[in-house]
């Protein structure tokens, strides 16, 4: 296993973070147990969750996957060998049923102290914003439009502020944001900046992979420049870029079958570019999930690359990803694709 530092903190975490958005729905309880085992045995020490676990979001689940998390602590009592992080759920029609209220402090430290019991925890390290309360583009949105309708008013020093307040109660430890824009990041960048005793954001999580390299557009510099590292998640765009869907496959078990809602990575001219990425892992005797996350591992913005698995073996195939070094040639075919089909599903 590789590590980085999660930055501006002295904590290590694996470069392959354990995604967990399918335990409780797609996986039991009990596979998600062999899925937590296998991975801390492999060098995994970062495991991502959120309140909205599992996904699709339904009130009959609600925070199912920390419950999960939760049990697998309390049977192998290792917490402190984990680097755990966990979400509040923002404002939205999915999410109506956690609350409406927004990132107000009372919701904040609600969502807090409710992830901690599920979880059986006393702490969690990384704390994070889903998505942004404001309108703005994320969750497959390419390009900013201004909603004349949004009454957003700039809380962020009070979410801060709040933050803050349970890092000096030791409820969390650091900071994180997702599905943010490079304004939203800089907000949050500059309130710290400004207001020293407000907790500095680390990471960001938002979604990259070869066919969503728009984090490379503002965010990257931003990431480097400032030290706030990236939690990539979706890797393989949905699976789509295992290559198992090309041909008109349709496995039934798959999340695009199951839900076909979840179809950012599956339009036309991403298919295109899916064609194209898997007949360059061939012509290199690699597999395409594995080139796939393995040219996520080599971005110099990425801290770490959040995998999830619905099966054994998937995970193991989807792990061993780390052992695997792309060529010159490699990243140079990669590279020509992308110019000749930039950004097909954001």
């Amino acid at each position: 296993m590789i590590y980085n530092t999660l930055p501006h903190t002295d904590i290590e975490v694996s470069k392959i973070c354990l995604g967990s958005m399918t335990w409780g729905n797609q996986n039991t309880e009990e596979e998600a147990h062999e899925q937590m085992d296998y991975a801390v045995g492999q060098g995994v020490n970062f495991f991502d969750t959120a309140e909205l676990y599992p996904i699709p979001a339904h009130p009959d689940r609600y925070a199912d996957t920390e419950r999960i998390i939760g049990s697998w602590f309390q049977k192998n009592g290792n917490r402190d060998k984990i680097v755990l992080a966990s979400k509040i759920a923002g404002k939205a029609e999915m999410s109506k049923f956690i609350r409406t209220t927004g990132f107000t402090p009372e919701s904040i430290r609600g969502a807090v102290e409710g992830s901690l019991e599920r979880l059986q925890t006393d702490y969690i390290d990384l704390y994070q914003l889903h998505w942004p309360e404001r309108h703005t583009n994320y969750f497959g949105k390419r390009g900013y439009e201004h909603d004349v309708s949004d009454h957003w008013k700039d809380n962020i020093h009070e979410v801060l502020q709040t933050l803050r307040d349970l890092i000096r109660e030791g409820k969390i430890r650091h900071v994180g944001i997702s599905n943010e824009t490079p304004w939203g990041t800089m907000r949050f960048l500059m309130e710290r900046k400004v207001h020293a005793s407000l907790p500095r954001t680390i990471t960001i999580q938002n979604p990259y992979n070869l066919l969503n390299r728009l984090f490379e557009v503002g965010l990257s510099e931003i990431a480097i420049r400032e030290k706030v590292g990236l939690l990539a998640y979706s890797p393989l765009g949905f699976g789509t870029l295992t290559g198992k869907f090309l041909g008109g496959m349709r496995p039934a078990t798959s999340r695009v079958v199951l839900y076909p809602q979840y179809d950012r990575y599956s339009g036309e001219t991403a298919v295109m570019a899916i064609e194209k990425y898997h007949k360059l892992a061939r012509e290199q005797g690699l597999s395409m999930a594995q080139m796939a996350l393995a040219f996520v591992n080599t971005r110099p913005f990425v801290t770490a690359n959040i995998i999830g698995a619905t099966s054994m073996e998937q995970l193991r195939h989807n792990m061993a990803s780390i052992d695997v070094k792309l060529g010159e040639d490699v990243l140079k075919g990669i590279e020509d694709i992308h110019n000749a089909i930039p950004n097909p599903a954001p």
